[in-house]
C-alpha cells in the first residue's frame, strides 16, 4: 500500500534535487572551489551559525530520523532518552576536541593526517584510514538503504531506482563545490527538517491531543520508565559507546573542526548539538503515538520497524503532510550523504593522493566522491537483500568498528606520552578480538555478549595504548616508524 501517487513521489525527489543544485550553484560556485583549501574546507572561514547548522544537519541522518521513532515505539521514554542524550553529547564533546586539534595542528585537513603528524608513523596512519574510509562508506550506504525504503513504502518507487535517484541528486550538487556545497545546502536542508517537522507534530497534537501520547510512553515492550535498568544496560551502553565513538571516528566532524573559524568552534558545536537534539525528541512523538494500541498503527508485512514513524504519519495525516514528511526525510538523509562525500574527498586527497597540485586535487576529490557513492550503492543493495538485516544492524556495524580508534584519538589530543606502538597494537587487537565477539553477540542476540564486547573494544585499545606508551625504553619497531 502506497500513500503518495508515484508521479508525485518522483516530482518531490527530482524537485528537491534541482533546488539543492540551484542553491549550490548560486551560493558556492565562485567562492574558492578551484583550490584545495576552498573545495575541502571552504577556506576555513565558516561562521558559528552556519557551522552549527551544518553540524546538526550532517548528524541528522538515518538513525536520527528513523531509529529515534523506533526506540520511542519499542522502549518508550527510556529508549528515546538513551538515544538522544549520547547523540547530543557526541557533538558537545567536539566543543573541546575541535579547539584542541586546531591548536595542535592549525593547518590540518583530516584526523588521520593529524595522527600521522603526531605519531610519525606510516603504519598507524594506514591502520587509521581503514575505519575512517569505512565509516564514510557505511554512512553513504545507510542513507541509500533508508532513503530507498522510505520512497518505496510511501510512493511505490522501486528500491533500486530510489537508490540511484538519491545517489545522482547528491553527487550532482556536491561535485560542484565540495565541502562548500555541503555547508550551504545543509542550512536549507535543516529548514526542510524543522518546518515540516513542526507542522507534523502540531497537526498530530491538535488532532489527537496529548492523550494519544501518554499510553505509549513505555513503548510496546512496557519498559519501566525513563531509567529502566534493562534498557540502560542492553541498549544505553552500546548506543552511548557507538554514538560517541562514531562522532570521534567520523571525518565529517573533524572536517568541520578544521573549516569553522577557530575562535567560533565551541559555539558552533554547542549550537549544533542543541539544534540536533530537538529533532529526535520531536520525532519520538511519532513512536509514542504508534505504541498506543488505540491508534491502530501497524507496519505492513516485511517492513523494517525503523519505519514506524513514517507509518504513523502516513496513517494518521493527510497526503499533503505526508509529502512534506518525504521532504523532511530527504533533507536529513541527503545532508549526511553529501557530508560523507566531502569527508571522503578530503581523506582521499590529503591522506592518499598527497599532491600540491590544486587541479589534480580537485579532479581526484571528485573521483573519490563518485567512487564512494558507487561502493555505498553496492553495499546498500546487498543489505537490502539479506533477510532480517535492517538499519539498526548497519548502524551498529560501523559504530563498533569506529570504537577501535576512539581511545587513541582522544589520547593523541591530550597525552604527550602516547606512542605509535601503543596505538598500533591497541587498534589491531581490539579490532580482531572485540569485533568478532560483538558480531557473535548480535547473532545469538545476547545482551551480555553485546555489551561486554563493546566495553572490551574500548578497554583493550585503552590498555594497550597506555601500557606500550609507558614502556619508555621500548623502541618502536621499524615497521611502525617513518
Amino acid at each position: 500500500m502506497t500513500y503518495i501517487n508515484q508521479g508525485l513521489g518522483y516530482g518531490l525527489v527530482i524537485g528537491f534535487g534541482l533546488v539543492m543544485f540551484a542553491i549550490t550553484w548560486f551560493f558556492a560556485r565562485w567562492k574558492g572551489y578551484k583550490t584545495k583549501l576552498g573545495f575541502l574546507l571552504a577556506g576555513r572561514n565558516v561562521g558559528w551559525i552556519l557551522g552549527g547548522a551544518t553540524i546538526a544537519a550532517s548528524w541528522i541522518w538515518a538513525p536520527a530520523l528513523f531509529v529515534s521513532s523506533q526506540m520511542a515505539y519499542t522502549k518508550g521514554l527510556a529508549g528515546i532518552f538513551w538515544f538522544t542524550v549520547p547523540n547530543v553529547l557526541a557533538l558537545i564533546l567536539f566543543a573541546f576536541f575541535a579547539p584542541q586539534i586546531r591548536k595542535k595542528f592549525p593547518e590540518g585537513y583530516t584526523l588521520p593526517e593529524y595522527i600521522k603528524h603526531k605519531l610519525k608513523s606510516e603504519s598507524v596512519h594506514k591502520i587509521y584510514l581503514f575505519p575512517y574510509f569505512f565509516y564514510q562508506l557505511m554512512s553513504v550506504a545507510v542513507q541509500l538503504f533508508a532513503g530507498s525504503a522510505l520512497l518505496y513504502m510511501l510512493t511505490g518507487i522501486n528500491i533500486i531506482i530510489g537508490m540511484i535517484l538519491i545517489s545522482v541528486i547528491v553527487l550532482a550538487y556536491t561535485l560542484v563545490s565540495g565541502f562548500e556545497a555541503s555547508v550551504v545546502t545543509d542550512l536549507f536542508q535543516l529548514i526542510l527538517i524543522y518546518v515540516p517537522g513542526i507542522i507534523i507534530v502540531v497537526s498530530l497534537l491538535s488532532k489527537f491531543g496529548f492523550s494519544a501520547i501518554v499510553p505509549g510512553l513505555n513503548g510496546i515492550e512496557s519498559t519501566a520508565g525513563i531509567f529502566d535498568p534493562s534498557v540502560a544496560f542492553a541498549f544505553g551502553i552500546v548506543t552511548a559507546i557507538g554514538l560517541i565513538s562514531g562522532a570521534i571516528s567520523d571525518q565529517q566532524y573533524w572536517q568541520r573542526s578544521f573549516a569553522i573559524k577557530k575562535d567560533q568552534l565551541k559555539k558552533a558545536f554547542v549550537f549544533g548539538g542543541i539544534l540536533f537534539g530537538l529533532v529526535p525528541i520531536g520525532l519520538s512523538i511519532l513512536g509514542f503515538i504508534a505504541a498506543n494500541p488505540a491508534m491502530g498503527i501497524s507496519l505492513p508485512a516485511g517492513v523494517d520497524v525503523s519505519l514506524i514513524g513514517v507509518q504513523t504519519v502516513a496513517t494518521l495525516l493527510p497526503t499533503w503532510i505526508v509529502a512534506l514528511f518525504v521532504l523532511l526525510l530527504l533533507g536529513g538523509l541527503c545532508s549526511t550523504f553529501d557530508s560523507g562525500l566531502s569527508a571522503t574527498s578530503s581523506l582521499f586527497t590529503i591522506d592518499v593522493l598527497k599532491s600540491n597540485d590544486d587541479k589534480k586535487n580537485l579532479k581526484y576529490s571528485r573521483i573519490a566522491m563518485v567512487g564512494i557513492t558507487a561502493l555505498g550503492l553496492l553495499v546498500a543493495l546487498a543489505a537490502n537483500y539479506i533477510p532480517g538485516f535492517g538499519l539498526k544492524h548497519l548502524w551498529w556495524i560501523f559504530n563498533t568498528i569506529a570504537a577501535c580508534v576512539v581511545v587513541p584519538t582522544v589520547l593523541s589530543l591530550y597525552w604527550e606520552k602516547l606512542n605509535a606502538k601503543g596505538v598500533f597494537w591497541g587498534v589491531l587487537v581490539s579490532f580482531f578480538v572485540g569485533i568478532p565477539l560483538f558480531i557473535y553477540g548480535n547473532v545469538i542476540n545476547n545482551a551480555y555478549w553485546i555489551v561486554f564486547s563493546s566495553l572490551g573494544i574500548i578497554a583493550i585499545s585503552a590498555l594497550l595504548c597506555v601500557v606500550f606508551s609507558l614502556i619508555r625504553k621500548s623502541k618502536i619497531p621499524n615497521y611502525l616508524s617513518g
